[in-house]
């Protein structure tokens, strides 16, 4: 399977409250906030294997196409990466479901012919780390899918998002940071996008400092 010893404490996420929390309103917004379709659209055309970062409950798990041979699964927070083991026993496909984080993925270099990050960039500790860590577990020409919560466009929001992600919004949403550049750092960190739409989830409804997203496909440079 190409894993490798991790060099991370196996909870060095640790979040009970909130992934509790989580594990409820990320099923609740399936349907609601029309994320299961973002899934589809995320995970659509994959094939071979896929590492998954921050899996969650593992709410990917049944969106992933036949054509993937096999997901290795990371999740550092322990009672989300339990719900995302009894996901991987519905699964369509192999599915894996490991103990790390983003920033020291405990597998081999170029093992993977794609990665997927779905609501999990917002939240690391260490983005570029994380991200250049995806770059070196990828084989030459790989993909990385995303779908994550991005900064707006519009100044005031913006604004409002930084405020929150320097303050209370880590604190109570289990380390999210609402506005994060994520299209700059994945240039950065050695991926070309080739091509992405920014969202708005859900789309109907008030805006909130969590509503702009992005969902696409980079490709390892």
């Amino acid at each position: 399977m190409g894993l490798r010893r991790s060099t991370v404490p196996r909870d060095a996420v640790h979040h009970p409250l909130f992934a509790r929390f989580y594990a409820r309103l990320s099923t609740a917004a399936e349907d609601r906030a029309g994320i299961a379709a973002h899934r589809d659209a995320l995970l659509a055309g994959l094939s071979g294997r896929v590492i998954e970062l921050g899996a969650g409950n593992g709410l990917n798990f049944a969106h992933y196409p036949g054509a993937v041979s096999e997901v290795v699964a990371i999740e550092p927070e322990r009672h989300l990466r339990r719900l995302a083991a009894q996901a991987a026993l519905r699964s369509d496909v192999p599915v894996d479901v490991v103990p790390g984080t983003a920033e020291a993925l405990p597998v081999k270099s170029e093992a993977f012919d794609a990665a997927v990050a779905s609501l999990v960039l917002c939240s690391v500790r260490d983005l570029p780390r994380a991200l250049s860590e995806v770059h070196r577990v990828l084989r030459p020409g790989g993909e990385l899918r995303f779908f994550e919560h991005v900064r707006a466009e519009g100044r005031g929001m913006a604004f409002t998002q930084q405020t929150l992600d320097r303050t209370v919004w880590p604190l109570l949403f289990g380390g999210c940071h609402t506005g994060r550049d994520t299209l700059a750092a994945l240039r950065s960190a050695g991926f070309e996008p080739v091509e992405y739409r920014r969202l708005r989830v859900p789309e109907g409804g008030p805006v909130l400092p969590s509503s702009s997203h992005v969902l696409g496909t980079a490709r390892k440079a």
